[in-house]
């Protein structure tokens, strides 16, 4: 007898560019999990309406993608510690009734780094720039690996200090140093530098002095592209090595579908088919 497939999707407008559905299928495929995952183009003041028809036919979980985030936050009705610190939801589960919000985006990225890349963040010196979303986001995985210290840069001070004492109320440790600090303030080097503002977007990047990077470190932007983004580019030019934002996507995308399955997928295979020649 043929197992019915459970039913998943990825909410978000824009939607026709994710790479979900090819991940999560060939999770399902690895793993021999029942799963029928599609995209859903939710309108853009429809969201919470969307998410109750995919439940009304029987959906499973779901991921959300911009610019929906935020409402996901908003209506789920349980938080992961992680989403309630992120202050956004990208993967939700339904259960008994009940929507649960989690946020993946960061336990993403350090898996990223310390599996697929071999960079410990344990007692490093870890440089976090942006204040925002994708930064909140990061805060409470990074913290969880336990670095010697975590600088918050952005070029408002101010939202990089409200983004300081979050961590700091996480009480995560103790002795791990965290300090606020606008661009211009940086000096010495850092271990691990993540990129998490907006600038590869616009093909930009923050006005950082090249003393932050060194030979040693690991610049990481969490944006990914074709190419190589701005940031990675200026990174190598100041000696350091880099990453982009495509094994985080990989690696998000894996611990939801724990979440949801209770198995964990093999990352390298989905790493081989995006960059067939690098294969990571």
């Amino acid at each position: 007898m043929t197992q019915t497939a459970d039913l998943y999707c990825v909410f978000g407008n824009p939607i026709h560019h994710s790479k979900s559905p090819v991940i999560h299928a060939m999770f399902a495929k690895q793993t021999g999990q029942a799963m029928d995952y599609q995209t859903n183009l939710a309108p853009l003041d429809g969201f919470a309406a969307s998410v109750q028809q995919f439940i009304e036919i029987g959906g499973k979980g779901a991921n959300v993608t911009v610019p929906f985030k935020l409402e996901a936050f908003a209506l789920a009705q349980k938080l992961s510690a992680r989403a309630a610190m992120a202050g956004a939801v990208n993967t939700l589960i339904f259960s008994a009734g009940e929507i649960i919000g989690d946020n993946t985006d960061g336990i993403g990225l350090v898996r990223d780094i310390t599996h697929n890349a071999s960079k410990p963040i344990h007692g490093r010196r870890v440089l976090l720039l942006g204040a925002g979303g994708a930064a909140r986001g990061a805060l409470l995985p990074l913290l969880e690996e336990r670095p010697a210290s975590l600088t918050i840069a952005n070029r408002t001070l101010s939202k990089a200090v409200e983004l300081v004492e979050m961590a700091k109320k996480s009480a995560m440790r103790s002795d791990c140093e965290i300090e606020a600090k606008t661009w211009e303030q940086l000096d010495g080097s850092f271990d691990l530098i993540v990129n998490a503002t907006s600038a590869s977007l616009q093909s930009e990047v923050p006005p950082i002095p090249s003393s932050i990077f060194s030979a040693s470190s690991l610049a990481y932007d969490m944006m990914y592209a074709d190419t190589q983004t701005r940031f990675n580019l200026y990174a190598q030019q100041c000696g350091a090595q880099t990453r982009d934002g495509l094994g985080m996507l990989i690696e998000q995308a894996a611990e939801a579908f724990f979440i949801w399955r209770g198995v964990r997928p093999e990352t390298a295979p989905i790493f081989a088919h995006f960059r067939p020649v690098e294969g990571a």
